[in-house]
């Protein structure tokens, strides 16, 4: 990614002497409290760490990779201001991604979109990355040429997804696209996990339904 962090460095307190520390073996929850404490080098750390999966998360949820990277920023953004209030009993990724999926569906509220790339995150460095960031609905049960026409049809597949809720879309992507377990969705996105339960079941339903005339 190539976006800076201009506006959000802007907003640090001048630096003061401090030992060198060695950033990079440090857990996220250390670098976090660092981070609290004003110092630059330690947010810049947390944003090293994730924020290709910050752009690949807000990527697929909005299909415009100009418009990923501003959300992308945004969400760094608001991770500096409020970073007074991460608590470190939780996961920092998922507090992170809980920002980041916030800002992606406030976005989404606003300018409804079409399609979502089923092909992986533009980002991926890897065919692991592709792989692992690609979505596919196909049944596990389905044989390998039934999945290879599916993936073939993606452009109804992406049409169907596009047409989900912000918020069913989220759980989705978090779900297939993460492999996040309901637990962590739930906390990613601040929901009750039988809500997130019910948003993933209501999602595949839909989908299955706006896709069903394909498998015939």
């Amino acid at each position: 990614m190539c976006w800076s962090l201009g506006r959000a460095a802007a907003t640090f307190p001048p630096l003061r002497m401090a030992p060198a520390l060695d950033l990079p073996n440090l857990p996220d929850a250390d670098v976090a409290r660092l981070a609290q404490q004003g110092r630059e080098a330690a947010f810049r750390e947390l944003v090293r760490r994730y924020e290709r999966p910050v752009f690949s998360l807000v990527f697929r949820m909005v299909r415009d990779s100009a418009v990923a990277e501003d959300l992308a920023q945004d969400t760094f953004i608001k991770v500096l201001n409020h970073v007074d209030k991460y608590r470190p009993e939780f996961k920092f990724s998922s507090w992170l991604f809980k920002i980041a999926n916030n800002v992606a569906i406030d976005h989404l509220r606003r300018r409804q979109l079409d399609t979502i790339s089923m092909d992986g995150s533009p980002n991926a460095a890897t065919a692991a990355d592709v792989e692992a960031t690609s979505f596919d609905i196909a049944d596990k049960s389905e044989s390998a040429l039934e999945i290879m026409e599916a993936k073939e049809l993606g452009s109804a597949i992406e049409r169907a997804i596009g047409a989900l809720r912000p918020e069913y879309r989220a759980c989705i992507m978090l779900r297939h696209v993460e492999g996040r377990s309901y637990e962590e969705i739930a906390a990613t996105l601040d929901l009750p996990l039988g809500t997130v339960k019910t948003y993933i079941h209501r999602a595949r339903h839909q989908l299955r339904e706006a896709l069903e005339h394909l498998r015939e």
